[in-house]
């Protein structure tokens, strides 16, 4: 038998002592804390905040006698890190009034980690609402404006449907939550009749994507020669009504959107007959957040009226019935018609781009096969003509482009030209592609949440899992003596590998989430306590102290690898099959597993052949009990 079994290579100690080291540092961020601050950046996608609106927030600030810690100038932003809650309050209704509604002033945390640690990507751990708070949205649905999107959808599909079986009609017209449909002839109003009573009594007419279900409306004849009136009304088919839809398609879109901002565990729930709750746990970009969630990026094609005559008379502020007046981007009035031809509901992909020819910066829609054939059909029979893609933000209707049709476009492929900048058109392919709102929304309460349990228990969390070190330290060490202590260094390299590795990724970190680190260091402990009684079973059987630690180890090995596979196999399980809080759970017992096999393998047995690896004769081993070796 090698008298000398226990020396480990160079290289192996090389990595226990970095992976050590560099945990260490990984760790530190989450001991600095956070200050509070103010994060401001423009309403519009990719505008930069100009040095005159700097100076006036710095100014009256300094007036105010709130002084700045750090200031941080970003590309689209800049975040103002103050030294108390009060001031933070203080400043942001201060700024709010200064620099106006065209910019947002969201409440922030920011670690007070110092730049070193930063530039190496070192930062703490994001703490959900029970440890830290967050951001949380009050949300109100425009119900007039879902009701509004409803008719509109309803008088696209029923043009559509006339338009399919070959019923010619004299005018279209929208009045409240009506439509008013006339014919040429009492034949044609008769054979609409038909199609009328087919769509109301049940047939299927894909309006609304989130639902493919009809709209069930009333219809009756007017005292206007061949004209029928369209009245919308709840499904009776699905006892759902328009604000039900509505919230679903919002929860929905809202969902998406977060998970493109890539916020851990946010809570996205009704509240009453029409408003949205959402909280964002950990966030740390609070008003990006705020910004790509409260925007609706509604998107609507429409016809562009090129008359000059009605336009002069728009722009002396006599607007002709059927249509509005807006603005684009360069301020240039332009006048629409108000019937809309495709809305953002039939988008199902977009993307920022390159325009090959102008080099400017797009943005590539794909249309469904509804919305394809439906912009197929409206480009076919407006060659020459010109058809403006608006976008609805914030109660503001901007028209973005207003191309001229050359040909006929199939294939449901469109770009969105137009766009300032390559940061814009990332933003806005990222609303339409988490999908449409199906209704605006105002933040109607905005606030940062506290822990929901309160400091205490916070403190008390903290506090137990640092008793239990405590007696899991004094237990080993009386217990074990040496062997005791090097195990209670091992298990404290394992919570810092664990808090580093939480680091890293990036975790939200709750209450659960301690409650696993406490698991964990129990489940750590029992490695080593597993390890020290298999040393004392080979010496109690007559092995030498050297081969007794080598032979301890190595029949330890395998019981920890099967004792934490299946403890893995649960986790995983919790992981995938759980949410929130529960995950967040199985996320830090996973890591935890990974982290204690490590160090009781690696970093113990490293301890313990540095100190006995080199001996030649070793009498006794301090594990709690001085065995002889005795043969006879």
């Amino acid at each position: 038998m090698n008298p000398q079994p226990n020396q480990f290579s160079r290289w192996k100690y090389i990595i226990i002592i970095t992976s050590v080291l560099l945990s260490l540092i990984y760790t530190l961020p989450n001991f600095y804390g956070e200050a509070p601050a103010l994060q401001i950046m423009s309403i519009k996608s990719g505008d930069k905040i100009d040095t005159s609106v700097l100076k006036s927030i710095e100014k009256a600030l300094k007036n105010s006698n709130i002084n700045i810690n750090k200031l941080i100038i970003e590309d689209i932003g800049i975040k103002l890190k103050l030294k108390s809650v009060e001031d933070q309050l203080k400043a942001k209704k201060l700024i709010q009034d200064v620099i106006g509604d065209s910019y947002v002033v969201a409440l922030n945390l920011l670690p007070n980690s110092p730049n070193w640690l930063t530039n190496i990507g070192a930062l703490p751990m994001h703490l959900g609402l029970d440890l830290r708070g967050g951001v949380h949205f009050l949300m109100q649905l425009d119900m007039a404006k879902a009701k509004d999107s409803s008719v509109d959808n309803l008088l696209i599909t029923i043009r559509k449907e006339l338009q399919n079986e070959k019923i010619p009609y004299f005018g279209s017209r929208k009045t409240d939550d009506s439509l008013h449909i006339k014919f040429k002839n009492e034949l044609d109003r008769e054979k609409a009749k038909d199609v009328f009573m087919s769509l109301g009594s049940g047939r299927e007419i894909k309006v609304k994507r989130i639902t493919k279900k009809t709209l069930a409306y009333e219809f009756t004849e007017t005292n206007s020669d061949n004209e029928f009136m369209l009245s919308v009304k709840p499904n009776a088919y699905t006892n759902e009504d328009t604000q039900t839809l509505a919230i679903k398609q919002n929860l929905e879109t809202l969902n998406n959107r977060i998970n493109e901002l890539g916020v851990a565990e946010p809570v996205i729930q009704q509240q009453g007959a029409d408003r949205i709750v959402v909280q964002l746990p950990g966030v740390q970009d609070t008003a990006k957040a705020k910004e790509i969630i409260g925007r609706t990026a509604m998107l609507e094609m429409r016809m562009v009226e090129d008359n000059p005559e009605l336009f002069d008379l728009a722009i002396a502020g006599k607007v002709p019935t059927g249509l509005e007046l807006f603005n684009d981007r360069n301020g240039q009035p332009v006048l629409l018609r108000k019937r809309v031809v495709l809305t953002g509901e039939r988008i199902i992909d977009a993307g920022p781009s390159v325009d090959s020819q102008t080099k400017r910066s797009v943005v590539s829609i794909t249309l469904d096969s509804v919305g394809a054939n439906i912009f197929k059909e409206v480009t076919r029979n407006n060659v020459g003509k010109r058809i403006a893609l608006i976008l609805i933000e914030k109660k503001e209707t901007e028209v973005v482009t207003a191309p001229v049709i050359k040909s006929e476009i199939g294939g449901g492929r469109v770009q969105i030209t137009g766009m300032d900048n390559a940061q814009e058109a990332t933003d806005i392919a990222l609303l339409l592609r988490a999908g449409s709102l199906a209704t605006p929304m105002e933040i109607v309460e905005e606030r940062t949440v506290g822990p929901s349990m309160g400091k205490d228990n916070i403190d008390r969390g903290v506090k137990s899992t640092i008793w239990g070190f405590m007696a899991i330290i004094v237990m080993m060490a009386v217990y074990y003596m040496g062997f005791g202590l090097v195990s209670v260094i091992a298990l404290s390299v394992n919570l810092i590998f664990l808090v580093a590795l939480l680091s890293i990724i990036q975790a939200t970190l709750t209450l659960p989430g301690i409650a696993a680190i406490a698991l964990t260091l129990g489940m750590a402990i029992d490695a080593n306590v597993l390890i020290n009684e298999r040393i004392r079973d080979e010496i109690r059987n007559g092995n030498t102290p050297q081969a007794s630690i080598s032979i301890g180890y190595e029949k330890a090995w395998g019981t920890l690898l099967d004792s934490n596979m299946t403890t893995m196999i649960a986790g995983l399980a919790l992981f995938v099959f759980g949410s929130g809080p529960i995950k967040g759970f199985a996320v830090v017992l996973i890591l935890g597993i990974l982290t204690s096999m490590y160090s009781a393998i690696w970093v113990s047995r490293g301890i313990v052949n540095y100190i006995y690896g080199n001996r030649r004769t070793i009498d006794k081993l301090s594990i709690g009990e001085i065995f002889k070796v005795n043969n006879n």
